[in-house]
């Protein structure tokens, strides 16, 4: 059956979606547009810096559009003539003007998880939150309801217990590029399927608020060892050291017998910092201070010594 060379208006912004950007500027269709987030303030001196997507578009001479409303690029998005979108963590909602726009009369999204759970935001580390052994990408039809179009292809994978949010999403990242070259395959020879998702079944996946990233020493270590993953590397999991914050990027849950009160520290050896929680034990494995880089635990107590019996959480102006 003949295939036909796909014209396409891709939208994304983030590190995530550069993989499935490369791997169709490397195919035989043609990317006709790139639409992204406007250049936002990053890094330590707040400058305006391009996305990553953006900077990617502009180094591989592809016409690239930064509206603040997606409809305003409508115009030049209609002059570019794409026969599909394809979405990738772009981080607008797209309207009905934009959906249809293509020829085919769709967009189709790559979303990190196995739908209909985690439709959303952040469905990675909700899925880690909640201790979900599997995950995966679906990818899907682009509708008016977040996340619940029909869906064309998906692939599961496992979750690995001591894997953060940030190696699972570079894992994801790469599986979303082969989605959606797949079903662009089966779209460009007319052969692609579509299945309805059992919205009965739906979870969702709000975007994290910074509190959710505070730890809370009364739960048990299994779940702040969760957390901890969750939020890694960005913007991090933490708890109050001397009335200053302290982020916790990576952690081992011990399960051990607690007869201290939670959140209170334990020194194993000159390199060792365990936690007490409501049940078992934290193991600190890489902190860091505010304004400081991250530090395997032992370098960390070198340049910072939390005593045995310190208080970790406690409110600022409080003794350890």
């Amino acid at each position: 059956m003949a295939r036909r060379d796909l014209r396409i208006a891709f939208f994304g912004t983030p590190d995530f979606a550069l993989p499935t950007f490369e791997r169709l500027l490397a195919t035989r269709h043609r990317v006709v547009a790139a639409v992204s987030q406007p250049d936002r303030p990053r890094g330590r001196g707040r400058k305006l810096e391009p996305s990553p997507i953006s900077q990617r578009a502009l180094a591989a001479n592809v016409p690239l559009l930064r509206p603040e409303r997606v409809a305003d690029a409508l115009p030049e998005l209609a002059r570019s003539g794409p026969d599909v979108g394809v979405v990738v963590a772009y981080g607008q909602f797209l309207p009905k003007s934009v959906r249809t726009l293509p020829t085919c009369g769709y967009c189709i999204n790559a979303h990190g998880s196995l739908l209909p759970r985690w439709r959303g935001a952040a469905p990675i580390a909700r899925a880690i939150l909640a201790g979900d052994t599997s995950t995966g990408i679906s990818v899907m039809r682009v509708e008016r309801e977040m996340d619940a179009g029909a869906v064309a292809w998906m692939h599961e994978v496992s979750i690995p217990a001591q894997q953060s949010c940030g190696e699972l999403s570079a894992r994801l990242a790469a599986l979303a590029a082969e989605g959606i070259e797949t079903v662009l395959e089966q779209i460009a020879a007319d052969t692609v399927k579509w299945l309805e998702q059992d919205s009965a079944r739906a979870t969702f996946a709000p975007k994290l608020e910074r509190e959710e990233a505070r730890l809370d020493w009364n739960e048990p270590a299994t779940a702040l060892e969760r957390r901890v993953r969750a939020f890694a590397p960005s913007p991090g999991a933490f708890t109050a050291w001397q009335g200053e914050p302290l982020r916790i990027l990576s952690a081992r849950a011990v399960p051990e017998p607690v007869h201290v009160p939670a959140g209170r520290v334990r020194r194993v050896g000159s390199a060792g910092l365990r936690v007490a929680t409501g049940e078992g034990w934290l193991e600190l494995q890489v902190l860091q201070r505010a304004g400081r880089q991250p530090l395997e635990a032992d370098a960390f107590l070198r340049g910072c010594a939390i005593p045995d019996g310190a208080q970790l959480g406690a409110e600022p102006g409080a003794g350890p």
